[in-house]
């Protein structure tokens, strides 16, 4: 691919027709996974083309992990917030799903993943459960008259279940069997869902919990690794580097896509903290720097999903959601710093997003591509994530000083200029 990407001409998303083409895409996504809808509850994962996949073992109806069912409840409140037509009842749909199948009522907190039967992983995972409370605060959002309830319930849980100085990770059903690693990609969602929630619920409880993540994880063990951001550690928060667990959500090594979720996130954390923390958008401006610098993948025009404590690659598999994160982290950090930099990186993952991810013909987004840059499918089986495409979309459309569904809630033309 070219090199060149037109940065000196003014930003895009000042021009009205690129405002309407993110608009257009955001509407092509949820037009897609609309087809999700599953009559029993929840949602299905979709294939290439837009069919259910993903039946559990036990034959008793499609897996729903609890993460997923979050984010497809997250993704349909800011459908609602802009008016699709859908957007109400797949909001509703997902809640409903949350509240009566993943929610244990017995021993407190939310099932990893459930079937039509009931629980298929009974344990409790701090990744699931943060985005339950952004699925709440989303809801919150859009006015979803169950919001407050969830947010109540999953606070309440977090607080007294997962919180130790910053989030634990994994439980058995009945909260007795504490798993010994402690993972920093769970911290970083729930430090995520609570912006959004303190976006609707401005707790200061809720921004003194993000502020403790944030300075554990950047502040302390970034810093100290040159703005590496660690993804492992054992109970003690001394970090493990090697650590290799599952290859999606625990992979070895470091992850640029995490860095760049993060420089985003901390931009976001400083303006809700009055702006008091210099070192915010000093660690942001490094956090982004570092990924592009070493996570580019310029051959293949993706970013390189892990690299080892070196910063050469050590996994090459090249996926969507990094080079999305990069134009939600570009918009926001572009908006807030003045440097070209970040208008620049926001057009070359548009550009590539758009050449290589964008599925143009059968809707939604390839997951995965190879060395060529042709899709495939080795570690994700169709495409069952909307939650990164979207907010790649609608992130650039409302204020950088707020989550994406608080901003689109006070935002009644989002294409607007």
């Amino acid at each position: 691919m070219n090199t060149w990407t037109g940065t000196a001409a003014p930003r895009m998303i000042t021009r009205p027709f690129h405002r309407k083409w993110l608009m257009n895409q955001a509407d092509a996504l949820l037009g897609f996974y609309r087809q999700a809808y599953n009559p029993a509850g929840g949602f299905f994962t979709l294939d290439k083309e837009g069919r259910s996949i993903g039946h559990t073992p036990r034959g008793t109806g499609t897996l729903r992990e609890l993460h997923d069912t979050c984010r497809m409840t997250h993704c349909y409140a800011a459908a609602h917030l802009l008016g699709h037509p859908s957007g109400a009842a797949m909001l509703d749909h997902g809640m409903q799903f949350i509240r009566s199948h993943h929610r244990d009522p017995d021993a407190g907190g939310y099932f990893a993943s459930v079937d039509d039967d009931g629980p298929v992983r009974a344990d409790k995972l701090a990744y699931g459960h943060a985005f339950v409370l952004l699925a709440a605060a989303s809801a919150g959002a859009a006015g979803h008259p169950d919001a407050r309830w969830l947010f109540d319930d999953i606070l309440n849980v977090i607080r007294t279940r997962f919180w130790q100085d910053v989030m634990t990770e994994q439980y058995d059903r009945n909260w007795t069997a504490p798993d010994g690693y402690r993972g920093m990609n769970s911290n970083m969602h729930t430090l995520e869902a609570l912006l959004a929630a303190y976006d609707i619920w401005p707790d200061d409880s809720l921004r003194t919990m993000a502020l403790a993540i944030a300075d554990l994880f950047i502040n302390t063990h970034a810093r100290a690794e040159g703005w590496v951001i660690p993804e492992h550690y054992n109970t003690a928060w001394q970090i493990d580097r090697h650590y290799e667990g599952d290859p999606m959500f625990r992979p070895a090594g470091t992850t640029p896509g995490h860095a760049l979720e993060w420089s985003r996130l901390l931009m976001q954390l400083w303006i809700i903290d009055g702006r008091k923390q210099d070192w915010m958008p000093e660690a942001a401006r490094h956090l982004f720097q570092n990924a592009v610098t070493f996570g580019w993948a310029s051959d293949r025009g993706a970013f390189h999903y892990t690299l080892d404590w070196d910063n050469t690659p050590l996994r090459r598999a090249n996926y969507w959601w990094p080079v999305a994160e990069g134009v939600a982290a570009a918009h926001v950090l572009g908006s807030l710093l003045d440097d070209d930099l970040y208008e620049d990186w926001y057009r070359r993952c548009w550009r590539t997003l758009d050449a290589r991810f964008i599925d143009h013909k059968q809707g939604g987004w390839w997951h995965e591509i190879d060395a060529d840059g042709q899709p495939e499918e080795c570690v994700f089986k169709g495409k069952p994530d909307i939650y990164h495409a979207l907010q790649a979309c609608l992130i650039p459309l409302v204020s950088p000083h707020r989550s994406m569904n608080a901003g689109l809630m006070v935002c009644p033309d989002p294409a607007g200029t």
